[in-house]
């Protein structure tokens, strides 16, 4: 590979890079976490599978009902500090998750952390967006996610040794290390000079900017994400499962799937980005998606009727870089659209609507794959294959009902510190915005209860 494949990889702006180095610090300690967090919970806070399970589905709930009034205080008072907030609270909420003991404390303080982690998403979109130009926008998106790819994967071999001592505050340390890392994160982070990010968007409170969300379009481009979005489900629950209950495959082979999806996502996930920057590509990005997800399904309703071994670990090979593929078109195609069609002056109110789709699915997708399709064997899952093809279909009309450069809302005047010469104001507010200052996931990634989750 010549050195312009790699400088592909590299953000364009000293901003974009400066962005990408605290997306690793960021994903480094959530790697560490989440590699850790089954055997914290056991052997550190004292709970029972139940009890985990309980608590981390009704902090879920409130991770969803809390994401769009943050989003909603971040046009108040501007994306990067509200980010900075939000990573000094998830701090605090490690922090205090090391000193808990029993049911009641840890969902407390995990229903805590789920609102400041479901809200990080949308506010790391918007930063991360305005560390470059519209026209860089999603192929620097696309190179964070790598990075927080390779992160996660760092932070979980980092644990590794860390596990073998098998002592409480071994565990309590690998989770302060964690507080550690989103310390840094915020602090690099107000080193950060971005055009428009802390810019004011609206001064409408977080309450009142939810009641008047109208925007049935965008919501049901949100909830069509979280559809596609459900491969995050099938990698770190369905295929496991699956691949045990129901296919001769040997155990020893499924850590291999979960490399080939990391080493692909890694290395594809910039090329593959390249696509959306064309007219209409966006679209065509989260509709393939769909397709991929699609022949996945097919596959893994396959390998459970395959009769050897090695037949059904290559179908569920084939059906992982299915999915590797379905995921990298639905996140670019996810990104691109969900910036292209939120009005500036809510931005962000709009990009944590986006988000609940990917919220909803990880409530809703565990017990629906584990549950539903395994439990229901191949039917269930070519019955998901249709689900997913039929997401497929309605993408371009929903896309085409969405209007293609929305005004801003009026509702509010928007703040400006001063007018940019040769640049026009909107009509109805007083915010004048340079051009190229403004745009939008990453990756990624509120974080996700398992370390695929948190990928997307």
């Amino acid at each position: 590979m010549n050195g312009s494949f790699w400088r592909g990889y590299v953000p364009a702006t000293s901003e974009g890079r400066s962005f990408a180095v605290i997306s690793l610090v960021n994903a480094i300690g959530t790697g560490l976490y989440l590699a850790a967090s089954a055997v914290f919970f056991v052997r550190s806070v004292g709970l029972t599978a139940s009890e985990v399970g309980t608590g981390l589905a009704i902090s879920g709930v409130v991770g969803f009902l809390t994401t769009v009034p943050i989003g909603a205080a971040g046009d108040r008072f501007g994306a990067r500090r509200t980010l900075i907030a939000l990573q000094l609270w998830r701090a605090g909420g490690f922090v205090a998750l090391c000193f808990v003991h029993g049911v009641v404390g840890f969902t407390l303080v995990s229903c805590v952390l789920a609102a400041a982690e479901a809200a990080t998403q949308p506010m790391t979109q918007a930063v991360a967006s305005a560390t470059v130009r519209g026209e860089d926008r999603t192929r620097t998106m696309a190179i964070i996610r790598t990075v927080r790819n390779a992160g996660f994967s760092l932070g979980a071999l980092l644990a590794a040794p860390l596990l073998a001592s098998d002592t409480v505050w071994t565990y309590r340390g690998i989770v302060l290390g964690t507080a550690c890392a989103f310390v840094t994160s915020a602090l690099m982070l107000t080193r950060l000079r971005l055009d428009g990010a802390d810019q004011v968007q609206n001064r409408t409170g977080p309450l009142t900017a939810v009641r008047r969300f109208r925007d049935w379009r965008y919501g049901l481009l949100a909830g069509l994400n979280g559809v596609l979005s459900l491969h995050v489900t099938i990698l770190s629950v369905g295929i496991p499962l699956w691949a045990l209950k129901a296919t001769p495959m040997p155990a020893g082979l499924l850590p291999f799937l979960v490399l080939i999806n990391t080493v692909l996502s890694i290395l594809l996930q910039v090329p593959i980005a390249r696509g959306a920057e064309s007219e209409g590509g966006a679209a065509r990005a989260l509709r393939l998606g769909g397709v991929a997800m699609t022949v996945c399904c097919a596959g893994l309703a396959a390998a459970g009727r395959a009769d050897s071994g090695w037949a059904a670990a290559a179908l569920l090979v084939v059906a992982c870089v299915l999915l590797t593929f379905g995921e990298m078109w639905q996140a670019t195609g996810g990104w691109e659209l969900s910036y292209e069609h939120a009005p500036e002056d809510r931005k962000n109110v709009y990009l944590a609507v986006f988000s609940l789709g990917s919220t909803g699915q990880r409530i809703v997708g565990p017990a629906l794959v584990g549950s539903v399709v395994i439990a229901a064997g191949p039917v269930g899952w070519v019955g998901l294959a249709a689900v997913f093809a039929l997401a497929a279909l309605l993408v371009g009309p929903v896309v085409r009902a969405l209007p293609a450069k929305p005004a801003p809302s009026g509702e509010e005047s928007p703040v400006a510190d001063a007018p940019v010469a040769g640049t026009a104001p909107v009509a109805g507010t007083e915010t004048v915005r340079p051009e190229g200052a403004v745009a939008p996931d990453a990756g990624a990634d509120a974080d996700a209860d398992a370390m695929k989750g948190n990928r997307t």
